[in-house]
């Protein structure tokens, strides 16, 4: 059975470093997509990447379980990106940024390339819908994808409240749906 994160991350601030690995596995392809869809581009996700986990390991003697660990560390994010924003001004984030092109499909024993052609499409799709997104739309939005945070978690992360945070997951969802084509 799965150490829940809350638990690692109390062993981790007594001193246990494997906890901290098992979290960061855990946690680091999720928090790295939801910094890279909100700023332009790779080099400062990763740099900022970075900064919020150097941040959690600073934190973790202040850490208590009041929340999920998803939504501290998401906290923590959103806070790093406030201030990243702020100091360089809000702009719409591209997905189509020449560092990060689109991934290739594996092409399989059923591999159909009118089909790979059709997803490539509509990924693009969804990327271009979703770097159009007002801004509190697409990080409720990542937030729920990437971080797996419930609207209250959202709201907890962001300084909102629940209800804003689940209008603003349904607009974005609406809007999303709207882009691909799925309605």
């Amino acid at each position: 059975m799965s150490v829940p994160d809350e638990q690692l991350m109390l062993a981790y601030a007594g001193g246990d470093a494997a906890a901290f690995e098992t979290l960061y596995g855990r946690h680091k392809g999720g928090l790295f997509r939801f910094i890279l869809r909100s700023v332009k581009a790779r080099g400062e996700a990763e740099e900022l990447f970075q900064e919020i986990w150097i941040r959690v390991v600073e934190a973790r003697s202040r850490y208590q379980p009041q929340a999920k660990f998803a939504t501290w560390l998401y906290t923590i994010a959103h806070h790093r990106l406030v201030d990243h924003w702020r100091a360089r001004g809000l702009a719409v984030v591209s997905l189509d940024d020449e560092d990060c092109p689109l991934p290739e499909p594996a092409a399989g024993p059923s591999w159909d390339p009118q089909a790979t052609a059709e997803a490539r499409e509509t990924l693009g799709r969804l990327s271009d819908a979703i770097a159009a997104l007002p801004l509190a739309q697409r990080e409720a939005f990542l937030l729920h994808q990437e971080g797996g945070l419930t609207a209250a978690e959202i709201a907890a992360a962001t300084g909102s409240n629940e209800e804003a945070a689940k209008s603003r997951l349904r607009y974005a969802m609406n809007k999303l749906r709207e882009a691909i084509g799925d309605e």
